[in-house]
């Protein structure tokens, strides 16, 4: 006759597909919307960018000033640089005409003696500036060179976006706090309910003379492990996603921030670990502190 054997319980050990599980989902959650955040910053940035400057200079503004004027302008710590490349772009009056004449259909110069339009140039502004106050600031500066007719720019576009821009970010911030809680809560939850399972063999421990920190190490051990792990599987699963999603929604790839994804990736790794480690932390605590009766 075959001899049974009770199969032994190290401390620590739980069944641990249910935690990864669910633990694995809420950071997945909490992922998912962080890289809605991170392309909605994206694309705000994105916008920013096509918003332009336009400077247009005197009539009688000569090339080797305009040339110096130009340098000047590219070094500015405001302009924006595309791959090592600055944003500022000059436009002769020939080349303005030439555009009018394609977007209208209708050659001005043919009646009138001379070509009314100015040079000019434009370039695009760093994010970091694009606020109406620094705009003006610009503005302010440009207008004051020599050479420098006229400077214009899209106002009442910059403030809308400023302005729409904060009501997002105080929306997103709600729903990040409410979020947060909600998958603090879940987490803690979860470890509770797996850890309720062990609380007579922390008690048997106790008894054997086992201290609260021999007790507690191998569960917050496996705690960190499980909580790192989960963040690892959650940020490999929007990693794929992200990768999917590109052979199917056109322009995906100019929403990519991978530094940013790479703070997020880390962000959940960590929070994983941390929550897990502290949910389990309070629930030994809480267990160790329980009489007997209690336990039942």
């Amino acid at each position: 006759m075959a001899k049974m054997q009770r199969k032994k319980t190290r401390l620590g050990s739980y069944k641990f597909a249910s935690v990864l599980f669910s633990i694995t989902l809420s950071l997945l959650m909490m992922g998912l919307f962080g890289v809605i955040v991170i392309q909605a910053k994206k694309l705000t940035s994105l916008i920013r960018e096509n918003i332009e400057i336009q400077v247009f200079l005197n009539k009688d503004v000569e090339k080797a000033s305009r040339d110096r004027l130009l340098s000047q302008t590219a070094a500015k710590p405001y302009v924006l640089q595309k791959e090592d490349e600055t944003t500022v772009q000059f436009t002769s009056k020939e080349d303005a005409a030439s555009l009018f004449l394609d977007e209208v259909g209708e050659d001005f110069t043919a009646f009138l003696d001379e070509n009314p339009l100015r040079d000019s140039f434009t370039f695009s502004v760093k994010d970091e500036y694009q606020t109406p106050e620094q705009i003006s600031i610009i503005v302010s500066e440009l207008e004051k060179l020599p050479g420098v007719f006229e400077v214009t720019y899209m106002q009442d576009m910059v403030a809308s976006i400023n302005e729409n821009l904060l009501k997002v970010s105080i929306v997103l911030g709600t729903l990040i706090l409410i979020l947060l809680v909600t998958v603090v809560i879940l987490i803690s939850n979860t470890i509770k309910l797996a850890l309720f399972s062990q609380r007579f063999l922390i008690r048997s421990m106790q008894l054997v003379g086992a201290t609260k920190g021999f007790i507690r190490r191998p569960f917050l051990w496996r705690a960190f492990l499980y909580g790192a792990l989960s963040g690892i599987i959650a940020s490999a699963l929007i990693f794929a996603l992200l990768e999917y999603g590109k052979n199917f929604i056109e322009g995906l790839q100019l929403l990519y921030d991978m530094e940013l994804l790479a703070l997020l990736f880390g962000g959940l790794i960590l929070l994983g670990a941390l929550m897990s480690w502290l949910s389990t932390y309070r629930s030994i605590n809480k267990y160790l502190n329980m009489s007997l009766d209690e336990l039942y």
